[in-house]
């Protein structure tokens, strides 16, 4: 309540509140400041898209020509924007939204509805369809306003971004797009009808929430902690595992490798982003296992073709609630898999990300033998020297595991040698063990418990952060195919942070690169070891994007890969 009276309050004095010039660059420079200290990729951005973000000089002019505080808003969301970064997002402390109650997604790179809210856009007065094609709004073209929108969106890889983008479209949020509010009360909306002839619809819009349209002067730094929707996306590691000790919360800081889930996303504007169902219907003859009960993490099940009996696990996020059951859940469905099928597809579309640990103990029960996990690089700063310092202190005082006191020993050792050498990050690390050297589950007589069937994986442009970092190592380790499309590309830990006392927002930014085993080659960045922007390309090319898979539930792409899943088992009983 305390916020809302403050917004109403900057809501009336929109007139004559805002924000002095020397206090728009004051927060500038501290949200520069931010990125100059914790940014881990500063060196990639700038080898891979000649992005500097210590070259302030035109952003500070555009900060000086900002005109009111939605504009400076907007230059501090195209800094943040220029790193292409998917974790990376600069949020306006602001709850305003407004809702075509409507979503549309790219499918054969157009803007097509794939969602309906038919409580509030009856069929008898809007008749318009899922797989009716997006036009125009208020006479500006879908194309070109998916075109603006992309700086807030972005999402690592140009498809992910314009995806993003295109969710915004029916979908404004004022903590992510700051004019949102000056969407009138009724849209103009131009659809196609499949068979291509034009409908138009007057559409009102549902607003909820306060615009904000100006948020100074002040005549002293704001006392009011930042209070946006884009930094509440997400919990922090203290709050989700409130039991853990002190000394574990660095190590669980530097293992979240989740995207930031931006509001339109969680709203399933994106369609089963993070959803434990897979987004395709499932063959006529599954026999489900997982998913059907609250409690299930996953969606498993089998089937059969070609002969042979395939099973089939959905992995929604690598950040469930309960991280034990998560891998006990998943060991289960592995011990029973290995028993009863020919060979295993993993589902990683859609995949938000979430904890490194996870991911490399799922990664364990499926690579039946010695295998490297990705490393790390940290960004050296202070604070992090002074955090695992503590940490390893504390760990020791309370008899933490040796592992535990090992593995903090050496983060420590190695922040420490980078911050005193002035190196900007540190070689690669292992964040969950001592080393990323890793050996399958045993039993005590040797026996190897992981699957050491055929094996594929299923990704795609939105398989982001720990969702990139699965198959990226089932690749390295040449374990299996990866089947899809080239994965987001964010590759990295990411933290939340105040950025500005005037102007109050907030950002998420990325503080380490994953480094994969050898430098990776592709047409559109410099080789390297890196999962940011370059992601990983799959073995085998499928577009899940298309109208067709719209229109059949998926079907289309199901009938795709299982047949490439018959070959691969054929192929390896060879």
């Amino acid at each position: 309540m305390k916020r809302r009276i403050l917004l109403v309050c900057l809501c009336a004095n929109a007139a004559f509140a805002q924000l002095a010039l020397d206090q728009k660059l004051s927060d500038f420079q501290n949200l520069a400041g931010l990125y100059a200290k914790n940014y881990g990729p500063a060196d990639w951005k700038l080898t891979a898209l000649g992005v500097d973000l210590f070259n302030l000089k035109p952003w500070l002019d555009k900060v000086r020509a900002t005109k009111n505080d939605l504009e400076f808003y907007d230059v501090m969301i195209e800094y943040v924007a220029s790193l292409d970064d998917a974790h990376d997002g600069y949020s306006v402390p602001s709850g305003f939204a407004a809702r075509l109650n409507f979503t549309v997604d790219l499918y054969d790179g157009k803007p097509i509805v794939d969602f309906i809210n038919r409580t509030r856009l009856p069929a008898n007065e809007f008749p318009f369809q899922i797989g009716y094609e997006l036009v125009s709004i208020d006479g500006k073209d879908a194309g070109q306003l998916i075109t603006e929108y992309m700086k807030y969106g972005v999402a690592a890889n140009p498809r992910s971004t314009r995806r993003f983008a295109a969710s915004y479209l029916t979908a404004r949020f004022q903590s992510v797009i700051p004019f949102a509010p000056e969407v009138g009360e009724i849209a103009t909306v131009v659809f196609r009808h499949p068979r291509g002839v034009l409908e138009t619809y007057r559409i009102p819009w549902t607003k909820t929430g306060l615009p904000l349209t100006a948020v100074g002067p002040v005549p002293t730094p704001s006392s009011v902690a930042p209070d946006s929707s884009f930094a509440k996306t997400r919990l922090s590691v203290a709050e989700r595992f409130p039991g853990a000790p002190d000394y574990m919360l660095p190590l669980l800081e530097l293992q979240l490798c989740e995207l930031p889930i931006r509001p339109s996303v969680r709203e399933q504007a994106v369609l089963n982003f993070g959803g434990r169902s897979p987004i395709f219907a499932m063959p006529d003859d599954f026999v489900q296992r997982l998913g059907r009960v609250a409690n299930d993490v996953y969606f498993s099940g089998t089937f059969e073709a070609g002969g042979y009996r395939i099973g089939f696990i959905r992995i929604p996020s690598f950040a469930p609630s309960d991280l034990n059951l998560a891998v006990n859940q998943f060991a289960n469905e592995i011990l029973f898999m290995q028993a009863n099928t020919d060979g295993l597809i993993l589902d990683d579309m859609r995949n938000p990300g979430g904890f490194v640990s996870l991911v490399n103990t799922l990664a364990s029960w499926v690579i039946p033998y010695r295998h490297r996990t990705l490393g790390f690089e940290l960004r050296a700063t202070s604070n992090w020297v002074a955090q695992i310092s503590s940490a390893l202190e504390s760990a020791r005082a309370q008899g933490a595991p040796q592992w535990v006191i090992d593995l903090l020993g050496s983060i420590y050792n190695a922040i420490a040698t980078a911050n005193s050498e002035f190196r900007g990050t540190t070689g690669p690390l292992p964040l969950d063990d001592v080393t990323l050297d890793r050996d399958p589950p045993m039993l005590p007589d040797g026996r190897v418990l992981a699957y050491s069937k055929p094996l594929m994986v299923l990704v795609d442009e939105l398989s982001a952060s720990g969702g990139d970092a699965f198959p990226a190592t089932i690749q390295d380790n040449k374990r299996g195919l990866i089947y899809g499309y080239r994965t987001m590309g964010a590759g990295g830990n990411v933290v939340g942070a105040p950025a500005g006392v005037y102007s109050e927002g907030s950002v998420t930014l990325t503080q380490s690169l994953m480094n994969r085993i050898q430098p990776i080659v592709t047409p559109e960045y410099p080789a390297a070891p890196y999962v940011e922007n370059i992601g990983v390309r799959p073995d085998i090319v499928d577009d899940y994007m298309t109208i067709d898979n719209l229109r059949e539930q998926g079907r289309p792409f199901v009938r795709k890969f299982i047949p490439v899943m018959v070959e691969h088992i054929r192929g390896s009983a060879k």
